[in-house]
């Protein structure tokens, strides 16, 4: 047959359709062996009610036993084929309990590769800053997705970035085994109207059709850029693969595949402690928003909490929740930790009793680096499969957010983050796909869902 569709597309639509077509072959077999089991159990029934017919009256409380246990037996299986013959036609469906629009708030283009890590800015004015292995972090106009500035004072790859709370500089991680502090001053391009871009929050299409280096719009040129960090820090003999600022700002923890956390003086850039444990490389590390409490995540499997509130001990207790790579951990301004994995779960942590999850979050991807909002405390899951998904404290599903041609990330969702400022909420997130993605997110919208 003659078709209009571009060979690639029309080759990848094949392959989703075998796919599917052998999903349904699989569960069109197991169907026909449950129905032969059924139809096997039901003549058992009858022949058990003929044998004890006109037999010992005694036996009568022996048949009835067997009757209803061969009974829930069956009735089991039936439920199973029931369920089983359900669950292809299912997955076509948009969930119900997601309606809340997720508007496009902003696209941000212009890194030369993946993007690892995303922040805002904790003073005015509010920008966004990106993390990326292109050696570099920009720094962004949230209205209006302008490039503002470009840090390119490492010989790596840019690991992750953090703001000062109070003062206007930046913290961060690097490949080449150092962590920079920086000081930025941007200046906000008028604003833009808004793009009158929205769709449900279950958007499932696929946006394979969109070549893989393409990008919209155009990157940043010609931007002012800063080479030299006001301090460097090289006590790592190993990438340091994040860091962040201790409450107040005074002091920073950075975490490194040499299997070490540092703490540092910000002053004097001197080294406090070094922090030691972990049988493998660090993933993560986070700090909480108002106290001397600190967490770092490790391929171990474990994450683990320090406590530095007393100035003259500092205490440390592991956790194991997780099967495999704990990838991130974070705070939220309440007294939980919620900590993400590549074994596919999330877990929500007590801080007053750690000893197992009040929460358990299981999806079907890895999950990279989790963000908690403040105010409304709901959980941001980026996955490798490309979905961001939102969940509350307790495990509910909230929204998952659009991903078609039109909008989404089309690889790997390594990070987000929550921006509440001025009574907006957006989510920002990141990927592999060179790009960062503001998001509007209709809050009263998905707790009435809820």
């Amino acid at each position: 047959m003659d078709s209009k569709l571009p060979l690639a597309l029309r080759n990848n639509l094949l392959d989703l359709f075998g796919q599917i077509e052998r999903e349904f072959e699989n569960l069109y077999i197991e169907n026909l062996e449950l129905r032969r089991e059924i139809d096997s159990l039901n003549e058992r029934l009858t022949g058990d009610g003929q044998a004890v017919d006109g037999g010992d009256p005694t036996k009568g409380a022996l048949k009835a036993k067997a009757s209803h246990s061969t009974s829930q037996l069956s009735q089991k299986l039936k439920t199973t084929y029931k369920a089983s013959t359900s669950k292809i036609v299912s997955s076509f469906k948009a969930t119900t309990g997601s309606r809340a629009l997720c508007q496009l708030l902003k696209e941000y283009i212009g890194h030369r590769d993946g993007i690892w890590d995303l922040g805002i800015t904790r003073t005015q004015p509010v920008v966004l800053g990106t993390a990326s292995a292109d050696h570099s972090a920009l720094l962004w106009s949230i209205e209006t997705g302008k490039c503002l500035l470009r840090y390119a004072g490492h010989a790596g790859s840019v690991n992750s970035i953090k703001f000062h709370p109070t003062e206007q500089m930046a913290l961060t991680a690097s490949g080449d085994q150092t962590a920079h502090i920086w000081r930025y001053m941007v200046q906000l391009p008028a604003p833009q109207p808004p793009p009158d871009v929205s769709a449900p929050c279950d958007d499932d299409q696929d946006s394979s059709d969109r070549e893989e280096g393409e990008v919209d719009g155009d990157g940043p040129s010609e931007v002012p850029t800063v080479r030299v960090a006001t301090a460097t820090l090289k006590s790592h003999q190993g990438v340091v693969i994040a860091a962040d600022w201790l409450v107040g700002g005074r002091q920073i923890v950075t975490a490194s595949w040499d299997r070490a956390a540092n703490l540092y003086e910000v002053e004097t850039s001197e080294l406090v402690h070094t922090l030691t444990g972990h049988d493998q490389e660090l993933t993560h590390c986070c700090t909480h928003p108002t106290q001397r409490l600190v967490v770092t995540a490790s391929r171990d499997t474990t994450f683990r909490l320090w406590d530095f509130r007393d100035p003259s001990i500092h205490s440390v207790n592991v956790f194991q929740g997780h099967t495999d790579t704990v990838t991130s951990a974070v705070f939220t301004v309440g007294d939980n930790v919620v900590s993400g994995s590549d074994d596919r779960t999330v877990k929500v942590w007590d801080l007053k009793n750690m000893r197992s999850p009040i929460t358990t979050i299981r999806t079907d991807s890895a999950v990279n680096r989790i963000s908690v909002s403040a105010n409304q405390r709901i959980i941001a899951l980026p996955h490798d499969n490309r979905q961001v998904r939102l969940f509350d404290m307790s495990g509910v599903r909230l929204a998952r957010l659009p991903r078609s041609n039109r909008m989404g990330h089309r690889r790997m969702v390594c990070c987000t983050a929550w921006n509440e400022e001025n009574q907006a909420c957006n989510l920002f997130t990141c990927g592999f796909d060179r790009q960062a993605i503001g998001w509007n997110i209709n809050i009263p919208a998905l707790l009435q869902e809820k």
